[in-house]
């Protein structure tokens, strides 16, 4: 913001100097031409004079020479003086007989001698003369019986033009250096509580709250003082109510925890006490606690993710998908299930701490649920590297993680629906929350990453997280692309 406030105003003034200092510059350099031009008349009617006197008293080749030096001398330039025929009566300077004869035929000569006085002025493009003559008739009796012409030397006239235009534009270039540092000063003012406000922007959207934003007398104009007072007050607010909602969420979650496990061990108690029309009325209570169970422990995860703002670091994915894989292998035999890992080198992953086992953990939960039995269930890591179109194309890869079943699957509008909280597809096994998928897609999303859905080859659910990777590719590593089954390392047999 600092440098725009900065260009607009050095733009401005730029602006307003070029509207000054050009016509300035011109209007000067017409005043001197002007000047110049009409010393010259002045001495060539001077000297036309007194050649009309000197003609009528008959002294003209006694007197005229030195006139005419004594003038030349003065101007530093040349003079000439013709008869009515146009040969010269006298001249500062010697001429040789071819220039003699071409004097008659000078356009300004040949206009004086009609009587007519001329001026041949030539102008450079800022405006500096660069030749200029003068040419009047030597009158007797209102008849021209001769003409005076004379050259001006222009060097001067055209320095001190050239003098002035360079005056302009260091005076120009003082007045914008000048107003660059009153205006990076005033742009300083202004932008500081903006930048302040920004800071403060970035942390309420980082971590939900942000430090108060300090709000002065004299710093920045009153629009952005009013601004950043506002902001205070909205994120006081915002962070009084993220506050209140983690305390109930967390007090609430808590305080069930203890009645649904005495619940629990009072539905268990009342066992050998059912008969066995009512065992399964009890078998579905105690599902029903253990359903309600579960669900207060997804609350508390994701409480606990929302109040936690933590950042993604590198994580290496294929070591944690290994530990799961032995962690979860023996209770998938117990359901008949197979349970296979496909991992290759991928390298580390950008997540949040403990995410990716959480996310594996649900989804292999949803999985194992939905598996019949003699079906497998497959983890996969596949890295996925864009096209690069450029040898320093900055465009981040990714790791996807694929976890597919071979169960009943879902349609295009219930995966659609499938991250929502308390949400179940019809049909779903007992004992789901609703919640699993939506605090995978949130621990996704707060890894930098995403989570999606899609039907199986084999006829179940693909469900996939797509995470950061933490560091490039090498340069001899095998790639896989996305919806290709490929095994990367051997499988590790459940």
């Amino acid at each position: 913001m600092t440098r725009r406030l900065l260009l607009s105003y050095l733009s401005l003034a730029a602006l307003v100097l070029l509207g000054l200092e050009i016509p300035l510059g011109f209007v000067y350099s017409r005043g001197e031409r002007e000047r110049v031009v009409n010393s010259a008349k002045d001495e060539a009617e001077s000297v036309s004079a007194y050649t009309a006197l000197s003609l009528a008293t008959g002294r003209a080749e006694l007197d005229l020479p030195g006139r005419v030096a004594h003038c030349a001398e003065r101007i530093g330039g040349k003079v000439v003086v013709v008869d009515a025929t146009g040969a010269p009566l006298a001249t500062s300077h010697p001429l040789s007989a071819e220039a003699s004869r071409a004097l008659a035929g000078r356009p300004g000569i040949v206009a004086a001698l009609r009587g007519t006085s001329t001026v041949d002025v030539r102008t450079s493009t800022i405006g500096g003369v660069e030749y200029l003559s003068v040419a009047a008739p030597v009158l007797r009796g209102g008849e021209a019986r001769g003409a005076v012409w004379l050259t001006v030397p222009t060097r001067t006239v055209h320095e001190r033009v050239h003098r002035v235009w360079l005056l302009l534009g260091a005076g120009g270039l003082g007045v914008l250096m000048a107003i660059a540092l009153v205006g990076f000063g005033i742009a300083r003012w202004t932008g500081r509580p903006i930048r302040e406000l920004e800071r403060a922007t970035h942390e309420l959207a980082e971590g939900g709250r942000a430090d108060p934003v300090t709000v002065t007398v004299t710093k920045g104009p009153p629009e952005v003082r009013s601004l950043a007072a506002a902001f205070n007050r909205t994120s006081a607010r915002l962070a009084q109510l993220l506050d209140s909602q983690h305390a109930f969420a967390g007090e609430a979650s808590h305080q069930l925890k203890t009645p649904l496990a005495a619940l629990r061990l009072r539905l268990e108690n009342l066992e050998p006490n059912v008969s066995d029309p009512g065992r399964a009325s009890l078998t579905a209570a105690v599902t029903e606690t253990d359903r309600l169970s579960r669900m207060v422990e997804g609350l508390l995860a994701m409480a606990r993710l929302e109040e936690n703002a933590a950042t993604p670091g590198p994580v290496d994915v294929g070591e944690v998908c290994a530990e799961r894989h032995r962690t979860w292998s023996p209770l998938f035999r117990q359901q008949g299930v197979s349970l296979v890992l496909f991992a290759g080198s991928v390298g580390p992953v950008l997540a949040l701490p403990g995410a990716v086992e959480q996310i594996l953990d649900n989804l292999l939960s949803n999985a194992l649920r939905a598996s019949p039995s003699d079906s497998t269930v497959t983890i996969e890591l596949r890295l996925h590297v864009p096209a690069r179109r450029a040898l320093r194309d900055a465009r981040p890869c990714w790791v996807d993680l694929h976890v597919t079943d071979e169960g009943p699957g879902m349609t295009a509008d219930q995966r659609a629906r499938a991250f929502d909280r308390f949400w179940r597809a019809p049909g779903a096994p007992k004992g789901g929350t609703g919640l699993g998928l939506a605090l995978v897609q949130r621990l996704a999303h707060g890894s930098g990453g995403e989570a999606s859905l899609h039907a199986a080859a084999t006829g179940g659910l693909d469900a996939v997280i797509r995470l950061p990777s933490a560091e490039p590719p090498t340069g001899g590593q095998t790639v896989g692309k996305p919806g290709v089954r490929r095994r990367e390392a051997p499988a590790l047999p459940a």
